[in-house]
């Protein structure tokens, strides 16, 4: 087995004999260290102390209420809430469905995105494919896209940026370094073995139509992002073009597919249509809760860059957008 993605706290949470993963104190502990719950040096006694006794014990019963300062009245009341979901919910799984299937907007997108990075981490527990692992990483990390040479190049958006830093930094180095990408790696099938060792920096390269094929391991990670998450199986397979003329549901898995792929529903020319980077046909198998119209019916799943040549994937999209009821963990 292959360690990766430490990063996403894996480590600290316990995992039930059946595959899901459980609630620590120590999980929470993480969060409360993060800079955004760090209280300011201008933080009142009576912050310092709410965080210096959640430290302690992460569960406890605390008032943020009486806080001197209204902005941390109001973030400490966001976490606490986010806290007693997952305390709440017997699984961290369970916990993220609840939370996506809810009101988003109470919860911070970078809550979220923790807990789809430490779920994809567990659902990708066994994997040992690293296109698959890598072409995950869209599920919880905005990617840049870049075009060379015929092909669709996804590179995370942050490494890109903090090359780019490194870069402006230096006027000469800005006038004749190449594209941030071109610094970066592009996974290939003779360097796929370095992925595990470096999958923290995030820092390779998915060719999207390239060796290992970048669309074939996004539709193999949405798979078991389904499988894992609501328990059926479903046959996720890219494709060139949409060429059903009695095409019923589509999902689409970011805010600019799901834009486009409402104006091809109307019939109407979509706007910015040559933004669309993957088509995908699902199928899920005979044991998912399908309403009857679309039992054995093809579900279209769309990926889009936005007008800044950004890929940012909405994964509860995936989960809450399927013609089925509702799904409660």
């Amino acid at each position: 087995m292959n360690e990766f993605w430490v990063s996403s706290g894996h480590l600290l949470l316990d995992r039930s004999a059946d595959g899901f993963l459980l609630l620590t104190d120590d999980f929470l502990r993480a969060f409360l260290a993060r800079p955004e719950l760090m209280p300011p040096e201008e933080a009142c006694d009576a912050e310092c102390a709410l965080h210096a006794m959640l430290l302690a014990e992460p569960r406890a019963d605390v008032d943020p209420s009486g806080l001197a300062d209204a902005d941390a009245v109001e973030n400490w009341t966001v976490f606490l809430a986010f806290r007693n979901a997952l305390v709440a919910a017997p699984t961290i799984e369970a916990a993220y469905l609840r939370l996506a299937t809810g009101d988003l907007s109470a919860t911070p997108p970078l809550f979220m995105t923790q807990l789809v990075h430490v779920i994809l981490r567990n659902a990708l527990h066994d994997c040992t494919d690293a296109a698959t692992v890598r072409a995950a990483e869209l599920l919880f990390r905005p990617q840049r896209v870049s075009h060379h040479d015929n092909t669709v190049l996804l590179a995370d958006a942050e490494a890109i940026e903090s090359h780019e830093q490194q870069r402006n930094a230096s006027p000469l180095l800005a006038m004749l370094a190449p594209p941030a990408v071109a610094e970066l790696t592009v996974l290939t099938d003779d360097n796929a073995a370095d992925y595990w060792g470096r999958s923290d920096a995030f820092d390779m390269v998915l060719n999207l139509g390239g060796t290992p094929g970048g669309r074939d391991a996004l539709g193999r990670a949405l798979r078991i992002w389904v499988r894992h998450m609501l328990g059926f199986d479903a046959q996720i397979d890219p494709l060139p073009a949409l060429t059903d003329p009695d095409w019923r549901w589509f999902i689409g898995l970011d805010t600019e597919a799901t834009r486009i792929g409402n104006a091809l529903w109307a019939g109407d020319e979509a706007p910015d249509a040559d933004r669309l980077l993957a088509l995908f046909r699902m199928v899920p198998d005979s044991t998912a809760p399908i309403q009857a119209d679309m039992r054995g019916r093809p579900i279209y799943l769309m990926l889009a860059a936005n007008a800044d040549n950004l890929v940012r994937l909405k994964p509860h999209n995936l989960l809450t957008g399927l013609p089925m009821g509702e799904v409660v963990g």
